[in-house]
């Protein structure tokens, strides 16, 4: 796979394989050896046969060299993981151990613990006493234990453990991930949208993460002083002169540019879309003399803020950001970089979020419109059928055309149905395939004084689809919200009707949420009606469990979700916080607090 865009190994898990320490004649440590090696090496190639990195290589897991049944042991493991990077530690046991003795006691590490359901030995038992030990020592920890009972000699994982143990890998992995990485702001803030007001305090506290800022007029600076790598602009000016197809100018004529100044204005965004790369990880290619901008920021996520003064001077960061948020470029697949709109810092770190949980590409959206069965067929003529009929209606997710390419949802897979793939499964076909469903429509004047291009596509499927928020809120600190629904297709005519009431230039995505028939989850309208800011990050797939797990990790509570009770995956101390889920995880985020505030 692609080697890491960013300084910095990806985050190892450790499998510690905890035992009975008790020798002598009985022999209860020996008669336990193999089978406590064997549930760790079934760990082990459970984890690297099913977890990836966002650059696509398989994580990387490692297991103690013994197993631990006394502290010493416990000292030596922990010695090998701080060498081997470990940040993720999966505990597992299929007997009794002792608790604080064995347990893994870095307060820096994500922890799982999974206890054998049988009846042999006390697995279990182990499990109670080492959660509780946890919980009484602050350091949470997951709990792992099977619901049906197995024999001592089953080496097979059963399938809700599978479950367990994937869900908290995922999430730890992509936690861990954005350790000592940074979020580049180009600019800062955007019309006063209170998601471009940077909070470092949030991405240091809870992420781990530093905040870099450069003016717009960097870019500037490069392209005037030819700062930038010329072969690679080179590649891109002619990729887009093949690739990108030109649609219609909505100005009036007497406002439009020339051919001339149409065709300056792609070799501008080119060269954006070129130094925000180099921006954001470095190039060793750009001209001698320049070993300075040659290192970047390492940066895993950002945000470019555009308007006014930008767009209002030159042309619009539309291109950049919907090409570079996708999943491939003039380079063919790659990684998609992270690259919010408005330099909405929150609503970019949501796409991160769910970028490193998938490693598929995300959407970023205005959550512009919501339109009810009735006003369909007032406008329209049309009756709504399906899962919008059931959530009486859906929302219009429409954004300036900095919507990544992949949502146009034309790409299929291998059993025929739509989908956004991940970046390394995506091959040269689907790229044809996005690029010939998109075209660029020169911008609205009216919205960008300085001209631009925006994508255009509208979304023709009905695809499984997860769309998130973060928030900050005085007095709480960050929140999530989650709604899990799917994106509609609507009739070409009343997509357009509809469409053309809005900016017809800009990428259209109808989605409508799954209900509940409770409380934000009533309707499409709860939902709108309760959503907390104008953006939303978007991505393909049912992945809310996943989501609300990797937050518990972060101790941000989840304020709003449609995500099933029985998928809720939380670390065992919350079980003490009260028998309400959601007020569970409030008191309990709130207790631990940030894991990386080094003043509580």
């Amino acid at each position: 796979m692609a080697k890491s865009r960013l300084i910095g190994d990806y985050p190892v898990i450790g499998i510690r394989p905890t035992i009975d320490g008790r020798r002598g004649k009985i022999k209860v440590r020996e008669s336990l050896e193999e089978q406590t090696m064997n549930m760790a090496k079934s760990a082990k190639k459970l984890l690297e046969e099913n977890l990836f990195y966002s650059n696509g290589e398989p994580v990387k897991v490692i297991i103690a060299d013994t197993t631990i049944g006394r502290v010493a042991e416990a000292a030596a493991c922990a010695d090998k993981f701080k060498k081997a990077g470990v940040d993720i530690t999966l505990t597992v046991t299929p007997c009794w151990c002792y608790g604080a003795e064995t347990m893994d006691m870095d307060p820096m590490t994500i922890k799982a613990v999974w206890g054998f359901n049988g009846t042999e030995r006390p697995g279990a038992v182990y499990l109670a006493s080492v959660l509780a030990t946890h919980s009484q020592k602050g350091l949470p920890a997951f709990g792992i234990y099977g619901h049906e009972v197995q024999d001592a000699d089953d080496t097979s994982i059963p399938d809700d453990v599978k479950e367990k143990i994937l869900r908290f890998g995922r999430a730890a992995v992509a936690v861990a991930t954005m350790r000592g990485k940074s979020y580049l702001q180009i600019g800062s803030v955007t019309m006063g949208i209170g998601g471009s007001i940077i909070s470092p305090e949030f991405f240091e506290e809870y992420l781990g993460m530093r905040v870099e800022s450069v003016d717009e007029v960097e870019i500037i600076r490069r392209m005037t002083e030819g700062i930038y790598d010329r072969a690679e602009y080179k590649k891109a000016l002619q990729w887009i002169k093949e690739k990108c197809r030109p649609d219609f100018d909505k100005n009036p004529e007497e406002l439009q540019k020339t051919p001339a100044q149409k065709e300056k204005d792609w070799e501008f965004t080119a060269k954006m879309a070129c130094i925000i790369k180099d921006l954001y990880n470095g190039n060793k290619r750009l001209p001698k003399g320049r070993e300075e901008e040659m290192v970047g920021h390492n940066a895993i996520v950002g945000g470019f803020q555009g308007q006014r003064q930008w767009t209002d001077f030159y042309p619009n960061c539309d291109f950049p950001e919907s090409i570079l948020n996708s999943s491939f470029d003039w380079n063919g697949a790659r990684e998609p970089y992270i690259l919010g709109t408005e330099n909405d810092t929150l609503n970019a770190t949501s796409m991160l979020f769910m970028k490193l949980l998938t490693g598929r590409a995300q959407m970023f959206a205005d959550v512009r419109t919501y339109w009810s069965g009735d006003a369909v067929k007032r406008v329209t003529g049309y009756e709504i059928e399906g899962k919008a009929k059931e959530a009486d209606g859906f929302i219009h997710l429409i954004n300036s055309g900095a919507c990544c390419v992949d949502a146009c949802g034309e790409v299929k897979d291998e059993n025929g149905n739509p989908t956004m793939k991940k970046w390394w499964e995506v091959t040269d076909k689907d790229i044809d395939t996005m690029m010939n469903a998109t075209t660029w429509p020169y911008a609205d004047l009216g919205y960008f004084r300085g001209g631009g291009y925006s994508s255009r596509f509208v979304t023709r499927a009905e695809m499984p689809a997860t769309m998130i928020r973060l928030n900050l809120i005085k007095g709480l600190g960050p929140v999530l919200q989650i709604v899990e629904g799917w994106t509609v297709c609507l009739p070409d005519e009343v997509t357009d009707k509809l469409w053309k009431r809005t900016d017809y230039t800009w990428p259209c995505t109808w989605f409508t949420p799954r209900v509940t028939g409770k409380g934000a989850f009533k309707s499409a309208y709860d939902v709108m009606n309760n959503w907390g800011a104008n953006h939303g990050a978007i991505s393909y797939g049912h992945i809310g469990a996943d989501l609300i797990t990797m937050c518990s990790m972060l101790r941000i509570p989840v304020c709003m979700h449609n995500v099933d009770e029985d998928k809720i995956y939380r670390p065992s101390a919350w079980n003490a916080f009260g028998m309400d889920k959601e007020g569970q995880d409030y008191r309990a985020c709130a207790a631990y607090g940030p894991m990386y505030k080094n003043i509580k």
